[in-house]
C-alpha cells in the first residue's frame, strides 16, 4: 500500500464538504434549452488543443479518444491547483443527456451519498460515507421517485465498497468495504434493515493521517473471489523506501469465505473509485485515478480490463515505457512489463464508480457499454471531468479506446461547480441512477424515445 500526505488527498477531503440544496424543478426533457437565468459568465481561456478537452466542450454525445502518442511532455505545462468551490446548485440548473433521454431528481437531502448497488431484488443501496450509513430505496413512484427509503445499517467507518454476495439472485451477506476493513452483514432479498452484526473479513491498509480511502468490492463471476481496491497513500512515493504504501496502488483479492488478501495487480494508482465485473466476458475493470502535478495534460486517468498479475506503472512509469521524471532511473527492468490502459480519459478526470448496462430500456447500441463516473478535476487549469461517460464496448464486451459524453452540466459557464457524480448503477426498470456528493443528490436518466 503507497503513502498519504499529498494535494489530491486535500482534495477528496474538500469534495466532502456538502452544498447547500435548494428545491428541485420539475423533471424536464434533457434536450432543453439552458434556462435564460442561469449564470453565463464565461471563463476568458483559450479553447483545449485536442485530443484533451474541458468542461466548456463536454457536451452529451461528444466522441473523445486519447491515444499514447498524443501525449506531452512532463512539465508542459504549470501544475494548476484549482480545488472546486461548491455552490449551491441554481434553481434551474440540471443535467444534460443525449436527445432522447429525460433526466430527474430521483432523491435528494442526502449526506454525502457516493457508491450504488442495485440488488437482486430490484432495491437500490447506496453508501453515505461521511455518516457511515448504508441506505435502501424501493420501488419507484409515478413522479420518479423512491416509494420507500430507509436505513440498512449505520455506525460504518467510511463505508465505499458494496457487493452481494454470492453473486446471483439469492444472496446471503452484504459485503461493505471501509476504509480499514471489509465486513460483511447477513442480507435476504426484501431486507430493509440489518437483521445480524458485521463479520470481520479482512483487515485493510488505513488511511494513515491522510489519503485515498475509497475501497470498492466486487466478486468474481462465480463467486469463487472477492476483489478490493486500495488507493496509493501518495500521489508518487516510492513503495521502496515508503513502508505505509506496502499492498496499496494494488487490486488485491482473496476466497470471500476464508479471505487471505494477495496482489492480483498492481501499479494502479488509485483503483479506489470503483472496479465491476463485465458480466459478458467474466473480466475485471477498474476505473482510475492517476498522479498529478506533471501538468494540465499528464497523466490520463483510465479505464481498463485488469490483467491477473498485471502492473500498470505507478509509481515509476506510465502509459507503457514513459517515465515517471521523479523517479528517473528507477526500476529499468520493468519499462516493457507496463500495460497500456483501454481506454485513456481527460488527465485528472477523477474517475469513479462504473457500471456495465444490462438493462433494456435505453437503445440496444448501449447494451453491455461502461458507465462511469468522472468526479472532476482539481489539477487542471481548467476543469475538466464532472460528468458521467459511457464507453462503448460494441456488443463484444472490449473497448476501442473512445468514450463518449453522457451527462454533463455541473459546472456552471463561469468555473463554479454545482455537482459531483460518484456512484452509478441500472435501476431494475432500466434507467440509470447517478449518485451526486455535490448536490446531495441521486439523478435518474431515463429513455423516452426520438
Amino acid at each position: 500500500m503507497r503513502s498519504f500526505a499529498n494535494a489530491h488527498a486535500l482534495a477528496a477531503a474538500m469534495i466532502l464538504l456538502p452544498a447547500a440544496l435548494l428545491s428541485a424543478p420539475a423533471a424536464q426533457e434533457a434536450t432543453a434549452p439552458p434556462p435564460a437565468d442561469l449564470n453565463t459568465s464565461k471563463l476568458k481561456a483559450p479553447p483545449p488543443a485536442p485530443p484533451f478537452t474541458d468542461f466548456r466542450y463536454e457536451k452529451p454525445g461528444t466522441l473523445h479518444k486519447i491515444m499514447v502518442k498524443d501525449l506531452p511532455q512532463p512539465y508542459a505545462t504549470k501544475s494548476a491547483y484549482d480545488f472546486p468551490s461548491l455552490v449551491a446548485r441554481p434553481e434551474n440548473a440540471w443535467p444534460s443527456a443525449p436527445p432522447g433521454f429525460k433526466v430527474e431528481l430521483y432523491a435528494a437531502g442526502l449526506d454525502n451519498p457516493r457508491t450504488m448497488r442495485t440488488a437482486a431484488d430490484g432495491d437500490i443501496f447506496l453508501a453515505e460515507t461521511d455518516p457511515g450509513r448504508i441506505r435502501v430505496f424501493r420501488g419507484l413512484t409515478a413522479a420518479g421517485k423512491p416509494a420507500q427509503s430507509a436505513i440498512f445499517v449505520s455506525g460504518l467507518k467510511h463505508p465505499y465498497g458494496l457487493a452481494f454476495y454470492p453473486p446471483g439472485p439469492d444472496p446471503q451477506w452484504l459485503y461493505v468495504g471501509n476504509t480499514a476493513e471489509v465486513v460483511r452483514f447477513p442480507y435476504h432479498n426484501g431486507d430493509l434493515k440489518v437483521s445480524g452484526s458485521a463479520q470481520h473479513i479482512a483487515d485493510l491498509p488505513d488511511r494513515g493521517w491522510f489519503g485515498h480511502t475509497t475501497r470498492p468490492v466486487e466478486f468474481s463471476r462465480g463467486g469463487k473471489q472477492m476483489f478490493v481496491a486500495v488507493g496509493s497513500a501518495s500521489n508518487v512515493d516510492d513503495p521502496d523506501t515508503t513502508p505505509r504504501e506496502k499492498d496499496r496502488a494494488d487490486i488485491l483479492a482473496c476466497d470471500p469465505e476464508n479471505c487471505v488478501l494477495r496482489v492480483y495487480a498492481s501499479g494502479i494508482r488509485n483503483p479506489g473509485g470503483g472496479i465491476a465485473v463485465n458480466p459478458q466476458t467474466g473480466e475485471l475493470w477498474c476505473s482510475v485515478n492517476e498522479r498529478d502535478a506533471l501538468g494540465d495534460n499528464l497523466v490520463p486517468d483510465y479505464i481498463t480490463h485488469v490483467q491477473e498479475g498485471g502492473f500498470y506503472g505507478w509509481p515509476w512509469w506510465y502509459m507503457g515505457a514513459h517515465q515517471d521524471p521523479r523517479h528517473q532511473g528507477k526500476h529499468p527492468e520493468l519499462k516493457e512489463k507496463v500495460i497500456v490502459p483501454d481506454v485513456l480519459l481527460q488527465p485528472h478526470n477523477a474517475s469513479l464508480e462504473l457500471t456495465f448496462y444490462q438493462g433494456s430500456q435505453f437503445p440496444a447500441e448501449y447494451q453491455g457499454d461502461i458507465f462511469a463516473a468522472e468526479h472532476g478535476s482539481w489539477n487542471k487549469a481548467v476543469r475538466v471531468g464532472y460528468e458521467v461517460i459511457r464507453v462503448p464496448l460494441h456488443q463484444t464486451g472490449h473497448a476501442s479506446g473512445e468514450y463518449e459524453d453522457f451527462l454533463t452540466g455541473f459546472v456552471l459557464p463561469d468555473g463554479k461547480v454545482w455537482g459531483r457524480p460518484v456512484g452509478v448503477t441500472v435501476a431494475p426498470d432500466g434507467s440509470l441512477l447517478v449518485s451526486d456528493d455535490g448536490s446531495n443528490s441521486v439523478w435518474r436518466v431515463s429513455y423516452t424515445g426520438k
